[in-house]
């Protein structure tokens, strides 16, 4: 997994932490979710990222 990839994913994530919390806040329900769907996103991207990685070694 390239510094790029990482970087994007926890971009991804914090992007979507964020969106969750402000959701919260603001009793936004569709933002809250919109939030929880950016974290997933970047949780499968990650996990991708690791099984490309272990058929490298």
């Amino acid at each position: 997994m390239g510094l790029g990839d990482k970087i994007e994913n926890m971009k991804d994530d914090v992007v979507g932490k964020a969106k969750e919390a402000t959701g919260k806040a603001t009793d936004n329900e569709r933002l809250e979710a919109e939030g929880r769907g950016d974290q997933a996103k970047s949780d499968v991207k990650q996990a991708g990222e690791n099984v490309k990685d272990a058929f490298k070694h």
